[in-house]
């Protein structure tokens, strides 16, 4: 195994952390920009009124997304253990 090979599969890792990060902090984001307009504009600035909701919307979106997830890591998983022969030489 060479550098390069390391290096490819670190690669491929943080593209798939970073494929299974975005729904949920994309959907966190856009509850916390809707939550701070509310807030704004009704002068209403309680901190629970901003963790709530978004707690509730990543939860949803975890289990919306779950088995996608799942799924992508255990194939990057598995492609990951049938490359090992082919990587010690």
């Amino acid at each position: 195994m060479n550098d390069s090979t390391v290096l490819d599969i670190g690669q491929k890792a943080l593209i798939l952390t970073f494929t299974l990060c975005a729904p949920v902090l994309a959907l966190g984001l856009v509850v916390g920009v809707m939550v701070s307009i509310f807030q704004a504009a009704t002068q209403i600035h309680e901190m629970t009124l901003t963790f709530i909701p978004k707690m509730i919307a990543i939860m949803a979106a975890l289990i919306v997304c779950g088995p996608w997830m799942l799924n992508q890591m255990v194939t990057f998983t598995s492609n990951l253990f049938s490359s090992i022969p082919t990587l010690i030489k």
